[in-house]
């Protein structure tokens, strides 16, 4: 498996991103609250801070994505999943989180609110063309192969 170093300042006093597994893709960040717990009403939003700045070579980015846990018990996911956190973006990472379920929910700091992912990436060339190669599924969306 490989392994990429990343350099990253830690302000929060939680630990680290961390991988729950040996085999986890994604590292549990928690929330960075030091003014207390923060609680969001159904459908209500907002951006959580982690105490996280990271430093990404170039040609990776980092996805903010959410728990799986919090999102089935409580409803509790990342609105613009997944988040992007750029190679040349050195500010705090926050985490815009949105309660979809029907009961208020806390978060207290500390708490682990998403999974964070590094992936690599590739940078897209454009071709103009006149027409593109025919598949079997042509312009099929939305439900085209079926249920089953």
């Amino acid at each position: 498996m490989e392994r990429l170093k990343i350099k990253i300042i830690n302000r929060s006093g939680h630990e680290l991103p961390s991988y729950g597994t040996f085999e986890a893709a994604g590292m549990d960040v928690r929330a960075f609250l030091p003014a207390g717990p923060l609680t969001l009403k159904p459908l209500e939003r907002a951006l959580i801070q982690t105490g996280l700045y990271m430093e990404l070579p170039a040609g990776y980015e980092c996805q903010i994505r959410p728990r799986s846990g919090l999102a089935l018990k409580h409803g509790l996911t990342v609105l613009n999943t997944p988040g992007t956190i750029d190679a040349d973006y050195r500010g705090e990472i926050g985490v815009i989180l949105i309660n979809l379920g029907q009961e208020e929910i806390t978060i207290n700091d500390g708490d682990r609110i998403c999974q964070m992912v590094v992936k690599q990436y590739c940078k897209v060339e454009w071709e103009s063309v006149s027409e593109l190669d025919r598949t079997k599924r042509e312009d099929g969306a939305f439900g085209h192969t079926g249920t089953n």
